[in-house]
């Protein structure tokens, strides 16, 4: 078994996370405000969105710095409970 806090990563560092979900205007402000919530020297105007080829979805990039495992578990764990987002990666 891996050590607690074991990581790849060495803290602090840039890490994108890519969030994707419904094509709905709510949610990039619904992604900015989780994000933002978990990292706030997040610059909102950095956050890069992608529509899909049908326009049914959305890809939203938010390359944050990391200060810590505990910091991504929990972005990752707030995002994919939010209601209109689908795969976080």
């Amino acid at each position: 078994m891996a050590e607690e806090g074991a990581s790849l990563l060495e803290f602090p560092c840039t890490f994108p996370l890519k969030i994707m979900g419904l094509a709905d205007d709510r949610l990039a402000q619904a992604v900015l405000a989780v994000v933002v919530r978990h990292a706030p020297a997040f610059d909102g105007a950095t956050m890069e969105m992608r529509s899909s080829s049908g326009g049914k979805y959305v890809s939203l990039t938010c390359t944050i710095t990391a200060t810590s495992r505990g910091q991504l578990d929990a972005l990752y764990r707030e995002l994919t409970s939010h209601p209109l987002v689908k795969i976080v990666l």
